[in-house]
């Protein structure tokens, strides 16, 4: 199953050097799924050939403009293309409120429902369950509440080994609970063919985590122990370490540093401030501390294997 991310905007407060802001689209099989929402977000999909009709779920960090302002306009396409099943908002305290107060002067009334889930600042939550896969908030350390996203596979399908399974015949119940490691039992509860037999070990679950504003907080360290691929701000270089500090935001040094601590496997910069025009230093810069570094660039999908 295909878990990947695609981004739609990696700039900070305003659209820069061809940049815009916070946006990226997760993919897991059939979901996807909306994280962060800054203006510009819907051209971005559209010129991306992002078929966001299919977006069910969107995940919004904090109330920073550069993270919201595109929501009401997804809300609204939604709502002219009549769209008829229901879309889940996850954000803070206040999105609600916002959401409403823009219809309600707008006098919109939607052809689709939406369900607000507010997240909390200070702790982890499990927000979201279905079957492929949950997603949790967790707490960052902003100027505003703010949380991160961390989105686990919960399992993989088996490898079947298929020496063993012909002998199975052609059982296909049997072997479609091996395939989704479950052993197969006779009517007395009695395993009759185990998973350990007639499958390879199972590669682990996939995880990605997305941290949105925060200043360095090795707290955060916690919650995302061992990720195959972490995005995480990366808005100055660390000569720019003051006025990172003073806007409670990262450099490209520190997001490293939280990769490296993490035991992260890959890391994905981005949020950059617009006085970067050429982002290759702050690559070069994260690179020393932890070298499995990516830039996020808009329209690069990133595969989390």
């Amino acid at each position: 199953m295909e878990f990947q991310v695609t981004v739609l905007g990696s700039n900070s407060a305003a659209p820069a050097h061809g940049r815009n802001q916070t946006a990226q689209v997760v993919q897991m099989g059939a979901h996807v799924f909306l994280v962060d929402c800054g203006e510009g977000t819907q051209h971005q999909l559209r010129r991306y050939k992002v078929k966001f009709s299919k977006v069910n779920h969107i995940f919004i960090s904090h109330l920073h403009g550069d993270h919201y302002l595109g929501l009401m306009g997804i809300i609204s396409t939604f709502h002219l293309n009549n769209r008829k099943q229901p879309l889940w908002v996850y954000g803070p305290k206040g999105l609600d409120e916002i959401i409403t107060l823009q219809l309600k002067y707008a006098h919109t009334l939607l052809r689709f429902p939406i369900h607000f889930v507010q997240t909390t600042p200070n702790s982890k939550n499990e927000i979201l369950d279905l079957p492929e896969l949950k997603v949790s908030s967790f707490p960052l350390l902003h100027r505003i509440p703010c949380t991160g996203f961390l989105f686990e596979e919960k399992s993989r399908p088996k490898k079947l080994i298929k020496e063993k399974i012909k002998s199975l015949g052609n059982d296909v119940e049997a072997i479609r609970s091996l395939a989704n490691g479950k052993d197969v039992k006779d009517e007395t509860g009695k395993i009759k063919y185990a998973v350990e037999t007639y499958c390879y070990p199972g590669m682990p679950p996939r995880k990605y985590a997305f941290c949105s504003d925060t200043i360095y907080h090795p707290e955060i360290i916690a919650y995302i122990q061992e990720v195959d691929l972490l995005y995480h701000e990366s808005t100055f270089m660390q000569e720019e370490l003051i006025r990172a500090e003073q806007t409670f935001h990262s450099t490209a040094s520190q997001a490293a540093t939280i990769a490296r601590d993490a035991g992260a496997k890959q890391l994905l910069l981005g949020h950059y401030s617009t006085r970067y025009a050429d982002l290759y230093p702050l690559l070069w810069e994260a690179k020393q501390i932890f070298e499995p570094t990516l830039l996020s660039e808009e329209g690069n999908t990133y595969i989390i294997h």
